[in-house]
């Protein structure tokens, strides 16, 4: 089942189920994948990494927005992003461990022949094709900074 499907099939059980914060989640997903459905140039349906991208774009605004809301005193706006995060971290692809990445970067660094800080660009194009959806892009950078200067 992909995600579009996935998605459908979640909303009429929320619904169902009068669950109004997953049922409003899961239509800002479905909102996001039908403009990019619609956008010049998409194909037929949508592919997994197009689905991954667009999450992970809605899961960091949904966590900005609640941080924001925090700063302002604002808990019950941040509580219902915070729950929106959490229903569209649902559909993200397990994230990879501190270890995880670290071997992965590492593999890259020998198998590219990096040198040192020069040679970040080239291990960031990489790690960020390799890795995407599967680790933050920050955490990804700030592992290939280290890794690289210990190197």
């Amino acid at each position: 089942m992909d995600l579009q499907q996935r998605i459908d099939a979640d909303i009429r059980s929320a619904m169902l189920a009068r669950d109004k914060d997953r049922l409003n989640a899961l239509r800002a997903i479905k909102s996001a994948i039908l403009l990019e459905l619609t956008k010049a140039g998409a194909g037929d349906g949508l592919d997994d990494a197009a689905g991954s991208r667009i999450l992970q774009k809605m899961h960091k605004q949904r966590q900005e927005s609640a941080a924001i809301y925090r700063e302002q005193g604002r808990p019950e706006l941040a509580a219902e992003e915070e729950a929106q995060a959490a229903v569209i971290e649902a559909y993200l692809p397990q994230r990879m461990s501190d270890d995880e990445l670290r071997a992965a970067i590492g593999a890259m660094i020998s198998s590219s022949g990096a040198q040192g800080m020069k040679d970040m660009g080239r291990v960031m194009a990489m790690a960020t094709k390799d890795l995407a959806g599967k680790a933050d892009g920050a955490a990804v950078a700030a592992m290939v900074r280290g890794l690289l200067a210990g190197v």
